[in-house]
Formats: C-alpha cells, structure tokens, sequence
C-alpha cells in the first residue's frame, strides 16, 4: 500500500487557522518589520537623503530672494591728468551705487521662496512615502515566496518517502513500475517547483538588503501571517490617502512658485533703478563735486518674452497640480478596490482549500481500499499543493494591498503624527 502524503497533516493548522480567523481590529499590519528600524532605513535611502538636501538648497534660495539679487557696485577711477602750459594734476571719479526692489517686488520673492520651500519638503515626504512603498512591496515578496517555498519543501519530502515506499511495493511486486514512474514524474515536478519558489525568495531578500542596507533582516523570515483589515474603513482610508498626499502638495506648492515667480517677471518689465552717490575731484582738487546719481534701464522686448514665458510655465504648472490631483484620487480609488478584491479573493481561496482538503481525503481513502488508481491520487495531491500555494499568493496579495492602503493614507512608517 501507498504511503499517505502527510502533506495535508502538516498545514492544515495553518489551513485551519485561515479559516477561522476573523477581521483584526488593529490598525497597523503584522508580520511587517519593526517600525523604528524601518522608519530608521527610509530616512538612510539615497532617495530620501537627496529629498533633504534638496530642501536645504531651497531654504538657501528662499534666503536668496528675500535678500534680493541687487548688490552695492563701486565703481571708481584715479588718473593723473597733463594739461599743456597749465601743468599735472591728479585728479579721481568715485561712484557708489545700489539697485532697489520697486514696490510689490520684494513680497513676490518671498511668496516664491516660501513655496519653494513647501515643494521641497512634499517632495521629501513623498520620497520617503515611494521607498516605504518599495520596502513594503519587497518584504512581501519576501515572505510570500518563502511561504510558497516551504509548502514546496514539504510536498517534496512527502514525496520523496512516498516514492521510496512504492519502490519497494514494485521490488515486491506489489506495485506496477507504470507507479514508480509516475511518483517520480511527481517529486520533479515538486523539486522544480521549490527552485522557482526559493529562487523568488532569494531574489526578494537580496533586493531588500540592497535597497535598505539600515534594515536588519532575520536570517530566515517568519510565517506569513493572516490579513487584517484595518480599524479604519477603507473609505476614510481613501479619504485620508487624498488629504495627506504629499504629490498633491508637492504640485500645487510648485504652481504657487511659478506664479509668483511670472508674477514676478511681469513686475520686471519696468526695470530696477540704481540709486547711488558719486564723488569727484578735478584739476588736482580745484574743481570738486558730491551728488546723488540714479540709472533707469529702459525694458523691451527681451523683458515681455522673459515674462511671457514665466506665464505660461505657471499655467503649466497649475495644469499639471490638477493632473497630480486626478492620479491621486485614482491612486486613492484603486488602493481601496485593490484592499477589498484582495481581501475577498483570499477568502473565497480559503474556502477552497478546504474543500480541497476534504476531497484530498476522500481520494486517500478511495486508494487505501483500491477503488481509486495511484495516477487520481497523485493528481488530487498536486490539486491540494497547488491550492495551498493559491491560498499564500491570495494573502500575500491582500497584505500587500492593504500594506499599501495604510503607506498611502501615512497610518504607518509616515508622517509626522506617527
């Protein structure tokens, strides 16, 4: 007789567990990586790292424009002067002068410093945002491959004690060799499908270590846990995905500087003045002279296109923020059906694991008393595995799509009120 296929026995726990597990009232989401140590990893991603330095040399553009562009020029010359049948003399020409901001200028300048400021820090926070959603996306691929890869692993050994077993039932003449060929038909099939599974977990593992080397992964990766909806409905989640965006924020900051800015350029088509002081001395001090002095550049053509194009950049731009806008909501719109398909999809996935393993059953039975053939058996074996690696592709879906949900609206690992 066929030795069972103790694969069944192994899992169903987990199986079991699955089924009578209901949604969690937590907010957060388990069998996700400590919370300091992955807050700790997103700030040392280059990413993040160059967002800040980004708000860093806005802040120094913000102190640029409140101080103004316009500098003190002095401008000055010494000469000796000859002059025939009246002799030598020494003679200077000193002139100190400063443009100034005409009126309106000065606050259009802070306007665009400030908001360039709000920009680079949203963008910052949106920085931070995309790497917490790539360090989410491949810690699940992390466990999911690994959970993939132990039911593999294990539906191996059984074969492989199963395969022992019918080789001596055939040495016996106990078994048909038709049986041996395909048990071992079988345990290739298995084998292959355990290299492709740890070649997934492997692969997930090494590009978690490379994109967040801060992170301290365990040697091997614990169980993959059971979805939990979050306390929050996914509709104040969709509303909060869209209230803390930072891409939206980012957008409209942007479109408030470039406004300013062509703002600005409108106001320089009447150019600054320079105001100043110049001091003289001729004909070796004979002839002296102390006055104020102003230069007016007359604006052209050069200044009308100049503000045209600062026009329309700040019309872009506002385009663009609505656009931003719009991806967001889909983002926002997309993350709750994601959430709640992959949500029922793993349910309707544990159902049938059950039912599959009650079938699995019967066919045991059925192949104990010799009403079934060793090639049905084989088949519903390979239908079980195949169904408890869709019911751990279906949950690491849905823990990825709620991961994502909750990244989206900053309930965890963002946002300053965490």
């Amino acid at each position: 007789m066929m030795a069972r296929f103790p694969l069944i026995s192994v899992l169903l726990p987990t199986l079991a567990a699955a089924v009578l597990a209901s949604a969690s009232a937590a907010l957060g989401q388990p069998g996700l990586p400590p919370e300091l140590q992955v807050r700790a990893a997103l700030d040392e991603h280059p990413l993040v790292r160059a967002a800040i330095a980004r708000v860093q040399a806005a802040r120094a553009d913000d102190e640029a424009l409140r101080v103004g562009p316009h500098e003190f020029s002095l401008t000055t010359s010494v000469i000796q002067r000859t002059v025939d049948r009246d002799g030598r003399y020494a003679e200077f020409d000193t002139a100190l002068s400063r443009p100034i901001r005409l009126p309106g200028k000065a606050r259009l300048d802070r306007q665009a410093g400030a908001s360039g400021i709000e920009a680079a820090q949203n963008r910052m926070e949106d920085a931070r945002h995309q790497a917490a959603l790539l360090l989410a996306d491949y810690w699940w691929d992390w466990l999911g491959a690994s959970a993939e890869e132990q039911i593999d692993r294990q539906a191996t050994e059984n074969l492989e004690r199963s395969l022992s077993s019918i080789r001596r039932r055939a040495e016996q003449r106990d078994a048909a060799p038709m049986e041996v060929d395909q048990a071992e038909a079988a345990l290739s099939v298995a084998r292959l499908q355990v290299q492709q599974s740890a070649g997934r977990a492997a692969i997930a593992k090494a590009r978690l270590q490379a994109q967040f080397p801060g992170l301290v992964l365990p040697s091997a990766p614990g169980d993959l846990p059971l979805p939990e909806l979050p306390q929050a409905s996914l509709a104040e989640l969709r509303r909060l995905v869209i209230e803390r965006s930072h891409e939206v924020g980012a957008a409209k900051a942007e479109a408030d500087r470039l406004q300013a800015l062509a703002d600005r350029a409108g106001r320089d088509r009447i150019a600054d003045p320079s105001i100043g002081v110049r001091a003289f001395s001729e004909r070796g001090g004979a002839e002296t002279g102390l006055g104020l002095i102003a230069t007016i550049p007359l604006g052209g053509r050069h200044r009308s296109a100049l503000a045209d194009r600062a026009s329309g950049e700040a019309a872009a731009a506002a385009a663009e923020a609505t656009a931003v806008g719009f991806d967001v909501q889909e983002m926002a719109d997309t993350d709750v059906v994601s959430a709640d398909t992959a949500w029922q999809a793993w349910l309707r996935s544990r159902d049938g694991a059950k039912a599959q393993v009650a079938a699995v059953l019967k066919m045991r039975k059925g192949y104990d008393l010799g009403a079934i053939d060793l090639a049905d058996l084989l088949l519903s074996e390979r239908q079980t595995q195949d169904m408890f690696r869709s019911e751990v592709q279906a949950r690491t879906a849905a823990l990825r799509a709620i991961t994502r949900i909750l990244i989206d609206s900053h309930s965890i690992w963002i946002g300053d009120d965490l």
